[in-house]
């Protein structure tokens, strides 16, 4: 079975709960990864959302998002961050549709499609996977049952808890360890 380096996962992360994780979460360091394996790397979004105005990240935190892209280019993998997330202009990632230099691209899909209460929209930058090598992606169809903010709106629904926003749920962690298996980088010439 193929190791996958699990990036910036929370203490109480579901990925250590899955064979052939290694999980860096605070205490570990992601920093310090330096390969071979490939990467699902969950990097801090609150520096690069749509509420960034209201975020107060740690000074060193939007450099992790950064450090994560790069990781996910040098060993293959997967890197998620919300639909929309001010990483993918600023690191010159490709929006859903095109294709970057290192052979990525950009999968768009809610949460949702794999057990999350909201929606929570999403964008997966992969590297060394075609889209027609993924695994399966499931299809959810209708309204989440809840939402992760709103503005007042009459057709109103429960938000999500903050730890809720936080987690990745078990559907999708084992998705995103599937798909990162199946990211292998061709060498490149010297």
């Amino acid at each position: 079975m193929q190791t996958v380096a699990v990036l910036f996962a929370r203490a109480d992360s579901i990925y250590k709960t899955l064979p052939g994780c290694d999980v860096y979460d605070m205490e570990r360091d992601a920093r310090i990864y330096d390969g071979p394996h490939p990467v699902v790397a969950h990097p801090p979004c609150r520096a690069w959302g749509r509420l960034r105005t209201f975020a107060n990240p740690r000074p060193d935190e939007r450099n992790l998002a950064r450090l994560a892209v790069a990781l996910v280019r040098e060993f293959g993998g997967v890197l998620e961050h919300p639909a929309g997330s001010t990483l993918w202009p600023s690191q010159r990632l490709p929006r859903p549709g095109a294709r970057d230099p290192w052979g990525g691209w950009t999968l768009a899909a809610p949460q949702q499609w794999w057990g999350h209460k909201a929606e929570k929209a999403t964008w997966f930058y992969i590297v060394g996977c075609e889209p027609y090598d993924i695994p399966d992606v499931p299809l959810v169809l209708g309204e989440a049952t809840h939402v992760v903010q709103s503005r007042k709106r009459q057709d109103y629904r429960p938000h999500i808890t903050k730890a809720e926003r936080e987690h990745t749920p078990p559907e999708l962690a084992v998705w995103l360890v599937e798909l990162a298996r199946r990211c292998t980088l061709q060498p490149q010439p010297a």
